[in-house]
């Protein structure tokens, strides 16, 4: 069933109602991946879980997300992308109401993981349906640029939503917000989006999507097991089976007539170089923010809500730079304008790595307000990049690749900086004993167990702690430094062909400044 069998040639008060319906939930996805951010504490304080499941919550949705997207994207495809969004808002609906009640750790992570599978059916469908809703290319491109606003103000305003929500209620009414919003969608979708089913779609491959998933989880359980235990025969042997099983899903779907991923889309210079910048930007970013979030609370001692409104001017920032890049794209380059960005985000970076755990409140302020808008551009361009560099066939797999490489940056970032910041921390307190060895919270609440009569040595236990926490953040704020001045100079090596106005330049004719109305048609990004 083809939706263009349902939409006119212009989009009507129907089709942008549809848009506004789909791009709800195309914030709540992302406003999901932080909005626990805030509410780590208070999670560590309810639940008491190890450093390991700690971040296993905060992480354990974009992984899962991830990981399944493709998959959702073909079942898309063949049984209907509508039909596969309904199911996906349902399962992301209850799992929310579980994990907000989750009375273990354990329960925590496995309803997260099941609110990132529904995700994984939900996020490929809304971009999807957006280019088969909107026929005339100027209103498709102003529907993408929507989409992607959605996506910033989603990673913007988590925690400061999830602030909000712990200043008056608890920490799982921050996962209830995707209640209504899911409900909302279940109700609307069928009313104002119309079904799209790829007409000569190939069969869904079952050993593909094992072998996709067998590659994923064990590289991304390496990277926490190395960060965590060093060069430990685990890590080492987890992060080689999944290399090997990657080597063997690509081989795969280089034979099959109807592949999971066509891997080919690979060779385009445009696509894999986009791809590639953001992957290194969402790193960066994922991983930082988590740890400015946490030095808010447990280091500056700000409340939820003070730790949201911090948070408010850079997420404003965020959308609105998002919002204008795809104009100022008309007249530069998006190759230097991502660089620029990225540019300006590791200055951010560096600034972090001067904090101090006494006073430096400010400098973590000023640091965070210059790299959060910095990484604006990638946001609003790259995707419109990566579509635009496929054939117009494909443009629902491009799709699916590009937000497989937004949420596998995220939760790798939390991952790996996440676990960098940990390892430093556990360096610093290697003295102490208990909870306080593994975290600060388990250390700020050894500290007020102790009796009262000891509070000289309470005090000493959180300025030690604090200390070491911030050290952490300073290790991983230089790690993303690089991250993202790398992501900056792959911009200009790999995009700088394409001209500006173009969402995309096909490789064999990237050496072409030609005007960008003829460049790639079937292109739909934001610009």
């Amino acid at each position: 069933m083809s939706a263009f069998t349902d939409v006119p040639e212009r989009a009507g008060a129907r089709q942008w109602l549809g848009l506004a319906v789909l791009l709800l939930p195309t914030v709540l996805l992302f406003l999901s991946m932080t909005v626990l951010f805030l509410a780590t504490p208070y999670i560590a304080a309810d639940l008491s879980p190890s450093s390991g499941q700690l971040l296993w919550i905060n992480d354990i949705y974009g992984f899962v997300m991830a990981g399944f997207l493709v998959t959702m994207g073909t079942l898309g495809d063949r049984l209907g992308r509508r039909r596969l969004l309904l199911a996906g808002a349902a399962l992301f609906g209850v799992a929310s109401v579980v994990a907000a009640f989750a009375p273990s750790p354990d329960l925590l992570i496995a309803s997260r993981a099941l609110m990132g599978l529904g995700a994984s059916a939900v996020m490929p469908a809304t971009l999807s349906l957006i280019t088969t809703m909107f026929r005339d290319d100027r209103q498709r491109a102003t529907a993408i640029g929507l989409w992607a606003a959605s996506v910033s103000a989603g990673v913007a305003l988590g925690p400061l939503l999830g602030g909000l929500m712990l200043a008056s209620l608890w920490w799982g009414a921050s996962m209830l917000i995707g209640v209504p919003v899911m409900l909302l969608v279940v109700l609307a979708v069928p009313v104002l989006v119309p079904e799209y089913r790829a007409p000569e779609a190939g069969r869904l491959d079952p050993v593909s999507v094992a072998l996709s998933l067998a590659a994923l989880l064990p590289f991304v359980y390496g990277v926490k097991k190395l960060a965590e235990t060093g060069l430990a025969a685990e890590s080492v042997l987890t992060l080689l089976a999944g290399v090997l099983f990657a080597v063997v899903f690509v081989r795969r779907q280089l034979r099959l007539a109807d592949p999971l991923l066509d891997v080919r889309l690979f060779a385009n210079r445009t696509f894999s170089g986009s791809l590639g910048v953001y992957m290194l930007a969402a790193i960066a970013l994922g991983g930082v923010y988590l740890l400015f979030t946490q030095y808010l609370q447990l280091v500056a001692a700000q409340s939820p809500l003070q730790a949201g409104l911090w948070i408010l001017p850079a997420a404003i920032g965020l959308v609105i730079v998002s919002t204008v890049t795809p104009a100022i794209a008309r007249r530069v380059r998006p190759a230097y304008l991502i660089a620029a960005g990225l540019a300006v985000s590791t200055v951010g970076y560096l600034v972090l790595t001067q904090v101090d755990s006494v006073a430096g409140l400010p400098l973590l302020i000023v640091g965070f307000y210059v790299l959060y808008p910095g990484i604006a551009p990638a946001m609003a361009l790259i995707p419109g990049l990566v579509i635009g560099a496929a054939p117009a066939e494909k443009a629902g797999a491009a799709s699916a690749v590009n937000s497989t490489a937004s949420d596998l940056g995220v939760a790798l970032g939390v991952a790996l900086l996440g676990s960098v910041g940990a390892a430093v921390y556990r360096g610093g307190m290697a003295d102490a004993e208990g909870a306080a060895a593994e975290t600060l919270p388990g250390a700020l609440s050894s500290a007020e167990s102790l009796p009262a009569e000891v509070a000289e040595v309470a005090e000493a236990v959180v300025a030690a702690a604090r200390e070491a926490f911030t050290n952490g953040l300073n290790a991983a704020a230089w790690t993303a430094a690089v991250l993202s001045a790398a992501g900056a100079v792959l911009a200009v090596a790999l995009l700088r062909r394409i001209p500006a106005g173009a969402t995309s330049v096909p490789d064999s004719e990237a050496a072409v400044d030609i005007p960008g109305d003829g460049v790639a048609e079937h292109a739909t990004a934001a610009v």
